[in-house]
């Protein structure tokens, strides 16, 4: 399978000209849509058609949120869409379409929907949603009428039920909620795997170099991300190995990057071969295994270098007693 193509909105003459077509914002790729989209790949399949996404930017929730001037209506973000369609890559999808959700799509009545994009946009043969999907203006658009449509214009459509593991039911939701409470276990079997965040690392402002820490800066465009606080982190893509770390997620107040979100990783033990400039506009993905405590504001150097301090050591007897766990476990599968 060639790599995934990625189109911003569905006018492309790249575009297949028919495809198995999945909508939805897939916040996280979390382990009910990692079922949905095996489901499509297979369809897609028994149909010689290739698998395609259909998702949003902003969330529409964003775009009502901002329009109705309450930004505290926005769902605090999981992923970057640069990570949701490295996961979407990683479940072997095709193509994916990133729709800009706008005032023209907000107001795009369903029967339009179905018909100027599904249709004549990208030439769906079958459409698989889930089973809480609604879609056109005023979301008046359900699974009945998209199935109905579907038998009226010459697609099959699908509705998946919803995906539960240990009793819950695996919803972005629920990994925000997660996310919220600081429960990294929880969030990673929502998930499947480790929480992560991936970014280019930037210039900062070289003081964690002054306070004897370096560290590495990951900026992000969005200001509400589920996870905050100071996290034991595991870095991947600084050197060939992945290096422990601990690592502070939070929308720093300064005056320059104010509502902006930072992740600031500080490396437990860094590579020599790296030298002082080494980490610099590398991509990094950084596992966040464990919520180490809130962020707080400290009066002065000093005591925001104790508290640093503190958190190393705190990451490191994490990693320490996480090692004799795995290493356990593996004797136990043996």
């Amino acid at each position: 399978m060639g790599a995934m193509q990625v189109f911003r909105g569905f006018h492309h003459p790249g575009i297949a000209p028919a495809c198995a077509l999945t909508i939805g914002n897939f916040d996280g790729v979390h382990r009910g849509h990692q079922a949905m989209l095996a489901l499509l790949r297979s369809e897609a399949q028994h149909r010689s058609l290739p698998s395609c996404v259909m998702t949003f930017e902003p969330h529409p929730r964003d775009f009502f949120a901002a329009k109705l001037g309450k930004p505290e209506m926005a769902p605090a973000r999981i992923a970057t869409l640069r990570d949701k369609l490295s996961e979407l890559e990683r479940c072997g999808v095709d193509q994916v379409i990133v729709l800009r959700f706008d005032e023209a799509l907000a107001t795009l009545p369903a029967q339009d929907f179905i018909s100027q994009v599904l249709v004549q946009g990208l030439g769906a043969r079958y459409v698989l949603v889930g089973d809480d999907f609604c879609f056109g203006a005023r979301r008046q658009g359900d699974y009945k009428m998209l199935d109905a449509a579907g038998q009226l214009q010459g697609f099959d459509v699908a509705r998946m039920m919803s995906y539960e593991v240990h009793g819950q039911r695996v919803s972005s939701s629920a990994v925000r909620e997660a996310l919220v409470a600081g429960n990294m276990d929880a969030a990673a079997a929502l998930l499947g795997r480790p929480y992560s965040i991936s970014g280019h690392v930037i210039h900062g402002r070289k003081l964690g170099r002054e306070l004897g820490f370096r560290t590495l800066n990951l900026r992000f465009d969005h200001a509400r991300s589920a996870a905050m606080g100071i996290y034991a982190v595991r870095t991947h893509g600084l050197t060939d190995k992945p290096l422990d770390g601990v690592a502070s997620l939070g929308v720093r107040p300064t005056v320059e990057d104010a509502g902006r979100l930072l992740l600031e990783v500080n490396c437990l033990d860094w590579p020599a071969e790296l030298g002082l400039d080494g980490g610099y506009g590398k991509l990094l993905r950084v596992e966040l295994l464990k919520k180490l405590r809130d962020e707080a504001r400290y009066d002065g150097l000093e005591a925001l270098t104790a508290a640093i301090r503190q958190d190393a050591d705190n990451a490191r007897s994490f990693f320490a007693t996480h090692a004799s766990r795995s290493r356990q476990t593996t004797r136990d599968r043996i």
